[in-house]
């Protein structure tokens, strides 16, 4: 996926994003979000390897190297932001404190399972903060591909990868669509051009209905 599409993604999540937000992000495409909100936005990220009040990825050659993100790339800091250990940090997580995460995944089942830590019999360094986040975050959105490298779709009747956690997603947003679930319903909410209602139709495994008030996102 090109810095285009990765951006035009990011920019659909930031939308969902609140003032007044404790949000944390994935690494890879929702670690792009930042970028796409207005310089003073109310909204503290949260990272789970102890950042408190994470800013917009910084200019190139400015970069602290002491201050990276849970994905290991370089951030800024708010002003008034703050650093805790990693117990605090997943401690936050796990009492409920995250209004909502933005994470990247490898499938999502039609009733919102989500399945984006590991392939068997690949190497990986861990979970990290996956199942927590999946788990306890009050809203859980989901940037990602819509088909993989082998062209199959991975919003699929039901996760043949390990999951991370099940009925936890409420959004998912592709580079052909954005779709909310609710209630184990899997529906398309905004199509984006140049794709066809046809085409998503057939790419896409998972069961869905469609909106009335469909979109069409150029």
């Amino acid at each position: 996926m090109d810095m285009g599409i990765k951006n035009k993604l990011a920019k659909r999540a930031a939308k969902e994003v609140k003032e007044g937000m404790v949000v944390n992000l994935g690494i890879g495409i929702p670690s792009l979000v930042p970028n796409h909100l207005p310089s003073g936005f109310g909204v503290t990220f949260h990272s789970e390897n102890g950042i408190v009040g994470i800013g917009p990825a910084p200019v190139k050659g400015t970069e602290d190297e002491n201050l990276c993100n849970a994905g290991g790339f370089p951030v800024s800091l708010v002003k008034g932001g703050s650093y805790t250990d990693s117990a605090a940090a997943f401690a936050m997580i796990r009492r409920g404190k995250i209004d909502l995460t933005i994470l990247g995944s490898l499938e999502v089942s039609e009733k919102g399972d989500l399945a984006n830590w590991i392939i068997p019999g690949k190497k990986v360094p861990g979970m990290g903060g996956a199942t927590e986040l999946a788990s306890r975050a009050r809203r859980v959105i989901v940037l990602m591909t819509h088909l993989d490298k082998h062209q199959k779709s991975k919003l699929v009747k039901e996760c043949s990868l390990p999951l991370t956690a099940r009925q936890c997603v409420s959004m998912v947003i592709t580079d052909r669509g954005v779709f909310t679930i609710d209630h184990g319903r899997l529906t398309l909410i905004e199509l984006f051009r140049p794709y066809t209602l046809e085409e998503i139709k057939d790419s896409t495994e998972a069961d869905f209905t469609v909106s009335p008030g469909l979109q069409f996102i150029e």
